[in-house]
């Protein structure tokens, strides 16, 4: 199930001026440098752990209703289904009622279960629901458990040590497995 990323966050888990201070930084030519070494760090533990930090939006595409009614959410963890649409093989799209759905937030990965009967098969034949959430821990790092901005520290140091080309192979410190490894969300 392709999952489509509509909007990122607004902010990261680490503001500029946090990342410099962390990384001892205390000059402005490498502002640029550091700002997408942010980005990526953040991206980088999302992908180890599965969980999205910042909340965002994404679409999720199926090609038909699963017969278990039970849809796992790739993004998590998983705060709200926003929109319902099956898409016809013309391209136009009919809203569900967002009540057909229901939703367990408190599970990891989130789940969203379809209404037996509830809703129409889809039409098209590939790619013919889209279901958009939002997923991730809050608004902005305060809704972050501390772990995983830690986290973040260690990938930001991490590349901003190693941008060298002969370091870009470089393993990441140990101690980023023991931050991440709890909030590892396992693959259904």
């Amino acid at each position: 199930m392709p999952a489509i990323l509509l909007a990122g966050p607004t902010v990261e888990p680490l503001t500029l001026a946090e990342a410099k201070t962390y990384l001892r930084v205390d000059h402005g030519a490498e502002d640029a440098l550091i700002a997408s070494l942010i980005t990526a760090a953040r991206a980088t533990v999302e992908a180890l752990t599965r969980r999205v930090l910042i909340e965002q939006s994404w679409r999720l595409m199926r090609d038909a209703w699963p017969a278990s009614g039970l849809i796992p959410v790739p993004a998590n963890p998983l705060k709200a289904l926003t929109a319902a649409r099956l898409i016809a093989a013309d391209g136009t799209e009919t809203a569900l009622p967002l009540d057909a759905f229901t939703l367990d937030t408190a599970r990891l990965p989130g789940l969203i279960r379809v209404a037996r009967g509830g809703v129409p098969n889809p039409t098209r034949p590939l790619a013919g629901i889209a279901l958009d959430i939002t997923a991730g821990h809050g608004p902005n790092a305060d809704h972050v458990p501390s772990p995983l901005i830690e986290a973040v520290r260690v990938v930001l140091a991490h590349f901003y040590e190693h941008r060298d080309v002969a370091g870009a192979g470089a393993a990441f410190p140990a101690r980023l497995d023991a931050l991440v490894a709890p909030f590892r969300v396992a693959r259904l």
